[in-house]
C-alpha cells in the first residue's frame, strides 16, 4: 500500500464522516482563530500607538516649568514659571545633539472668518516647531525671521479651524481672520495629522508667531516662558544623552544644590511611546497564550475521537491485517487522519481569525497586521498537535491482533 492509498483511505474515511469530523477539528479552528485574531488585533493596537506617538514627532522631549506650593497643597508641573528665554537660547546653543527647540505658548480663545466663527487652542511658536513635529503645510508659507522679530499679525490653521471658519477643503489663504478680535492674515493650513492616543484632534488649532501672541494675544511674563520648550533629538539613540545634559544645563542655570528638586519637568516621548507598545505587546502575548490553550483542547478532543474511531473500525483494521496491510500502513491511515483534521482546522481557523480581526479592527477603528508567517506557523503547529494527540490511538490500531479485531462485536 504506498503513500496515496494511505492518503486516499484516510480522507475517504473522514469524508464518510464529515460532520463528526468538523466537529473534532472545531476546537483546533477555534483555537487558531482565536490566536491570529488576538495577534493581529494587538499589532494593530502597537501599530496605532506608533502611529499617533509618530504624528506627535520623533525623538521628542518637552520642557515643563515647575510646580507650585501654597498652603500644602501642590500644583501641577507648568503652574509655577521656572523657565527662561535665555534657557530656551542655552538648549539650542549648548547641548549637543538637539536638532531644534521651540517654544509653545497656549491659550483657548475664538477665531472669527466673515461669516463663521470657533473657539479652538491658539499657539505662539516660531517656525522650528512645525519641524520638529514633522507637520508640513499643505499650502502657504511659515513663519519667517521678520514675522517673529516684528510681531506680524500672521496665523497658520489646522485643517479642522479652517473647515470649519472657510468650508471643507477650503484654502484660505491669503483671507483675513479676527483673533480675539484682532485681524491677522492666513499664510498657510497645515497638513491635516489626525487624533492622539487620547482623541485630542491635532488639527483644531492656530499657530502664530510667539512674539505677536505675547504682544497681541497674551501678556508675557518678561524673560520667563509661559509656556512649555519643545526639543527634538537629532536620532533616537541620542534622546536619553540630550534629556541628561538639558536637565543638568537648567539646573546650573536655575543655581540648583544637590539636595533640590528639579524646579522643571522633562517628558521623554519616546519613553512614553516604548512603554505603551510594551504594555500592549505584553498584554497582547498574553492573550495569545490563553488562547493557545484551546488549541491543547482541540488535539485532546481529536486523540479522543480517533481512540472512538479507533474501536468502531476494529473489525476493518483487523480485515485489512488479514488481507496483507501491514502495521505501518494501519499507523499511517490514523495518523494521515489525524494530521488531516487538524490542518484542515488550522487552515479554516486563520481565515476565521482574520476575518475576525478585520471585523474588530474595523469597530476599533485600528490597523489590521496579519504576518502570514504566523499564519503558516498556526497551519504547521496545528499538523503538529494533529501528530502528537494522533500518536496514540494510530500506535493502539497498529498493533490490534488480528485475529481478536476480527472478532470484536
Amino acid at each position: 500500500m504506498n503513500v496515496l492509498q494511505t492518503f486516499r483511505v484516510a480522507l475517504w474515511a473522514l469524508w464518510a464522516n464529515r460532520l463528526r469530523s468538523f466537529l473534532t477539528a472545531l476546537g483546533v479552528i477555534i483555537g487558531v482563530a482565536a490566536v491570529i485574531a488576538v495577534v493581529a488585533i494587538g499589532e494593530g493596537a502597537k501599530a496605532n500607538v506608533e502611529e499617533s506617538f509618530a504624528a506627535m514627532g520623533t525623538n521628542l522631549l518637552v520642557v515643563m516649568s515647575g510646580a507650585t506650593t501654597a498652603g500644602g497643597v501642590r500644583g501641577g508641573f507648568g503652574s509655577q514659571p521656572s523657565l527662561t528665554w535665555s534657557d530656551l537660547g542655552a538648549i539650542q546653543s549648548d547641548v549637543p545633539g538637539v536638532a531644534s527647540a521651540a517654544p509653545v505658548l497656549r491659550t483657548a480663545t475664538s477665531l472669527a472668518s466673515d461669516d463663521q466663527n470657533w473657539t479652538t487652542q491658539v499657539y505662539g511658536t516660531t517656525s522650528d516647531y512645525f519641524e520638529l513635529r514633522n507637520w508640513p503645510l499643505a499650502s502657504g508659507v511659515s513663519f519667517t525671521s521678520s514675522d517673529l522679530d516684528g510681531q506680524t499679525k500672521v496665523v497658520i490653521l489646522g485643517r479642522t479651524v479652517a473647515d470649519q471658519l472657510y468650508g471643507p477643503g477650503s484654502n484660505p489663504t491669503g483671507q483675513s481672520v479676527r483673533i480675539a478680535n484682532v485681524p491677522f492674515e492666513v499664510i498657510g493650513v497645515l497638513s491635516p495629522k489626525g487624533q492622539s492616543t487620547s482623541g485630542q484632534d491635532y488639527d483644531d488649532g492656530a499657530f502664530v508667531p510667539v512674539s505677536t501672541f505675547q504682544g497681541k494675544l497674551q501678556r508675557g511674563l518678561g524673560n520667563f516662558l509661559s509656556g512649555v520648550i519643545f526639543i527634538r533629538a537629532s536620532t533616537a539613540s541620542e534622546v536619553p544623552r540630550v534629556q541628561a545634559a538639558v536637565s543638568a544645563l537648567l539646573r546650573d542655570r536655575h543655581h540648583l544644590d544637590a539636595a533640590a528638586d528639579d524646579d522643571f519637568s522633562i517628558r521623554n516621548l519616546v519613553e512614553i511611546a516604548n512603554a505603551q507598545a510594551r504594555g500592549t505587546e505584553t498584554l497582547t502575548t498574553l492573550l495569545s497564550a490563553i488562547a493557545a490553550v484551546s488549541l491543547a483542547v482541540g488535539g485532546i478532543g481529536i486523540m479522543n475521537i480517533m481512540l472512538v474511531s479507533v474501536t468502531e473500525r476494529t473489525r476493518e483494521v483487523g480485515l485489512r491485517v488479514a488481507l496483507g496491510a501491514k502495521p505501518q500502513h494501519i499507523l499511517g491511515q490514523f495518523l494521515v487522519e489525524a494530521c488531516a483534521l487538524a490542518c484542515s482546522g488550522g487552515a479554516l481557523g486563520v481565515l476565521l481569525g482574520i476575518g475576525v480581526a478585520a471585523r474588530l479592527a474595523a469597530s476599533f477603528g485600528w490597523p489590521v497586521s496579519i504576518n502570514p508567517a504566523l499564519a503558516l506557523l498556526a497551519v504547521v503547529f496545528s499538523a503538529l498537535v494533529g501528530i502528537g494527540f494522533g500518536l496514540y490511538p494510530a500506535l493502539k490500531a497498529s498493533r490490534l491482533d488480528p485475529i481478536q479485531a476480527l472478532r470484536y462485536e
